[in-house]
């Protein structure tokens, strides 16, 4: 009588049994879906911030020297009509290399399985005299420095590095108010320090010293390789940028603090 008592009880207890583990595992299974579903949302918002970085990067700098090649092209007209042709050609020279440069960027979007790839690799330190180049024809002169021995970087990082050189000139040349700058590369043993300088007028720091796309843009590039970046008024006037970035990501863990800027232009 105890036995046939006591049977439905442990038929019942192992039922409620099984069905609680069956809803753990459906509450698992859910939340396992939830969370990919989440990832893959904060991936496709991480690549289109990349992507837009990337675009605004290429577009802005080449853009602001197409236009003042184009102000040059129409002084020159009138009263220096001989030198037109060069103003032309560096207008012809930055749209071709901003149409290079979005040819590979939107390449790069291209699924594993598309016939075509994009061949160019993508800028790094190595193009800065052809970037200073650049800069030179259209009326800002940069004085480049470096400091240390040239180290190999990763590719994350050069691009980066590249990146941040090319949107703190461009910044010069649209606000600053100047025609020179100064660029100094700073190697130590795990980092580079990049700083980037100019003599800016008091009107033109106000809006220099902004929080716009571009210093968004150049302090998430230097986040995304494990750095960090700064931006300034000068007390003597004009603005300094300042990026610390490892040689490879991850490879340092505490950023260089205490350095005096100044010393680098003594």
């Amino acid at each position: 009588m105890l036995a046939w008592t006591a049977l439905p009880a442990a038929v019942g207890d192992g039922v409620r049994s099984r069905r609680a583990y069956v809803a753990a595992v459906e509450e698992r299974a859910e939340y396992a879906e939830r969370t990919r579903e989440q990832e893959a949302r904060q991936r496709v918002a991480a690549e289109r911030i990349r992507i837009a970085r990337e675009l605004h990067d290429v577009v802005a700098h080449h853009i602001a020297l197409i236009n003042a090649q184009a102000g040059v092209a129409v002084h020159l007209v009138q009263r220096r009509p001989e030198q037109l042709v060069t103003a032309l050609e560096g207008i012809r020279d930055a749209s071709r290399s901003a149409l290079e440069e979005l040819r590979v960027t939107v390449g790069l979007l291209r699924q594993s399985d598309d016939p075509q790839a994009p061949r160019d690799p993508m800028p790094g330190l190595a193009q800065v005299p052809e970037l200073l180049a650049s800069f030179e024809r259209v009326g800002l002169a940069v004085r480049h420095l470096r400091h240390g021995m040239a180290q190999p970087l990763a590719p994350a990082v050069d691009l980066a590095a590249y990146r941040i050189v090319q949107e703190a000139l461009t910044n010069v040349r649209k606000h600053a108010g100047v025609d020179h700058a100064r660029l100094c590369l700073c190697y130590r043993p795990r980092w580079l320090t990049i700083t980037v300088e100019d003599d800016g007028r008091a009107g033109a720091r106000e809006s220099h010293s902004g929080s716009g796309h571009g210093l968004i843009g150049m302090r998430e590039r230097a986040a995304s390789v494990g750095g960090k970046l700064q931006a300034a008024v000068r007390p003597e006037g004009g603005f300094t940028v300042t990026a610390d970035l490892p040689l490879r990501p991850g490879a340092a863990i505490v950023a260089p603090v205490g350095r005096d800027v100044e010393e680098r232009w003594a």
